[in-house]
């Protein structure tokens, strides 16, 4: 049986990256980093939905929705 991977936050960041770049397919950089394709698109869509923190001002508290928002 294999042992799963742990795949550490920078190696997530850099290949959610490349994917959110569409240089090559999900497929191909599945390949690429040995991650399964469905696996690259959730970091992706995760990184995309959680790029705008980056932006935010240090010790400000993030901005809730509320479930009524959604």
């Amino acid at each position: 049986m294999k042992k799963r991977k742990n795949h550490s936050p920078d190696f997530k960041a850099k290949v959610a990256l490349e994917a959110i770049r569409e240089e090559l397919t999900l497929a191909e950089l599945s390949k690429k980093y040995d991650v399964h394709p469905t696996q690259l698109g959730t970091w992706k869509r995760a990184a995309i939905e959680n790029m705008a923190t980056a932006f935010a001002r240090r010790g400000a508290a993030p901005e809730q929705v509320s479930p009524a928002e959604l």
